[in-house]
């Protein structure tokens, strides 16, 4: 036991005169973003009886510098105006999913672990999914991106398909006669 306890005073007293030091790392990783212009950067699309602004679209990646290894997968980002363009129908919108569409027509599939695109609209005390008519309403758009079609001359169009119901919107009025003090 006593000679146990003197390599353990040995071993403190090593670390104590020869100090405590980590092993010198690497340099550091640094991650840039790597950005993707869109062309055109806004568009006006219309659905049914929504119209819709997409505007400052961009994609973006995070890759490591120096070995181009992705460290965060493309997003697509833009801002995303609907207004109701009826003149007697309300709109509640629902949700929304956006598909990629190759240069043959055929949806590109997002790939492994990665979440579907879809859009989903505010509805709590202080933002409505109601749209009445002209109303508009804007939301930031940031959804994951297919690395396929990041491909030159792959991606040939996206398309936003809304999901929203449209019920009637009535303005009625109401007239009644009053007297004011006896007159």
């Amino acid at each position: 036991m006593r000679k146990w306890m003197n390599v353990m005073i040995g071993a403190t007293a090593a670390a104590t005169v020869l100090g405590c030091t980590q092993t010198p790392q690497g340099a550091a990783v640094v991650i840039e973003d790597k950005v993707y212009t869109v062309t055109p950067p806004s568009v006006t699309v219309k659905a049914g009886i929504v119209t819709g602004e997409v505007t400052e679209m961009k994609v973006t990646e995070r890759v490591e510098k120096g070995s181009g290894r992705v460290d965060s997968p493309a997003k697509l980002t833009a801002k995303l105006k609907l207004t109701n363009s009826s003149t007697d129908q309300t709109v509640r919108l629902i949700g929304g999913k956006i598909l990629y569409i190759d240069d043959q027509g055929q949806i590109i599939k997002i790939g492994e672990a990665r979440t579907e695109p879809t859009l989903k609209f505010p509805s709590s005390y202080n933002t409505t999914d109601r749209l009445d008519p002209g109303q508009d309403a804007t939301q930031t758009v940031e959804v994951d991106f297919p690395a396929a079609a990041l491909q030159a001359k792959k991606l040939k169009e996206i398309r936003i398909e809304l999901a929203y119901i449209p019920s009637s919107y009535m303005l009625q009025t109401a007239n009644f006669s009053v007297l004011i003090g006896g007159q």
